[in-house]
C-alpha cells in the first residue's frame, strides 16, 4: 500500500557528537520518515519551501522547466524502496504526443525527487514498507525541536 506524504521540514541530524549531516523530515501515515541528504540538496528543498528563488536556477528548476516544454508533466514522486539504509525513489511522468499519451517513470535519489515535488504540484508517495522499517513516531522530532535535555532523537529542526 502507498500513503500520501508531506515535507514537514529539512533540518540537521544530531547525535552525541554534535551536529551532522542535513536532513528531509517526511510525514505519511502517522510516522516520520527521516531521510539524509547532501547539503545542495537541502538547500534546493529548503528554497523551494520558502518559496524564495535562487539568482541562477538550480538543477531541480531547469528540469521542471524543460519537462513542461517538452509538453510532458510530473505525476507523482514515489519512495517505494529501502534496502541497507539506501532509499530509492522514482518520477512518474506524462507526456502528450499529439493525441497520444505517453507514461514513464524515471528512477531518482528521494532527495531530488523531494526537491522536484516541492517545486510542482503533484503527491509525493511513501510505500508501507519504506514507512514500517524507517518511520519513528512524531513525538521524537518535537521533542528534539524543543531542545529536551533528556532527548535521545539523532534528529533537530
Amino acid at each position: 500500500m502507498e500513503h500520501e506524504a508531506t515535507v514537514e521540514g529539512v533540518g540537521i541530524g544530531v547525535g552525541e557528537e554534535g551536529s551532522g549531516a542535513p536532513v528531509v523530515l517526511l510525514r505519511a501515515r502517522d510516522e516520520v520518515i527521516p531521510i539524509f541528504v547532501s547539503s545542495d540538496q537541502a538547500q534546493s528543498m529548503q528554497l523551494a519551501i520558502e518559496g524564495e528563488p535562487f539568482e541562477r536556477p538550480l538543477t531541480h528548476d531547469l528540469m521542471v522547466e524543460m519537462i513542461a516544454e517538452f509538453g510532458a508533466a510530473i505525476d507523482r514522486v514515489r519512495i517505494d524502496d529501502l534496502a541497507d539504509g539506501t532509499f530509492y525513489a522514482k518520477i512518474d511522468t506524462e507526456q502528450y504526443l499529439g493525441d497520444r499519451r505517453k507514461e514513464m517513470v524515471f528512477d531518482a535519489r528521494p532527495s531530488d525527487g523531494i526537491a522536484v515535488h516541492l517545486r510542482v504540484d503533484c503527491p509525493l508517495i511513501v510505500s508501507d514498507e519504506v514507512i514500517d522499517e524507517a518511520g519513528q513516531p512524531p513525538e521524537a522530532f518535537e521533542e528534539a525541536a524543543e531542545g529536551g535535555e533528556d532527548d535521545e532523537s539523532d534528529f533537530k529542526l
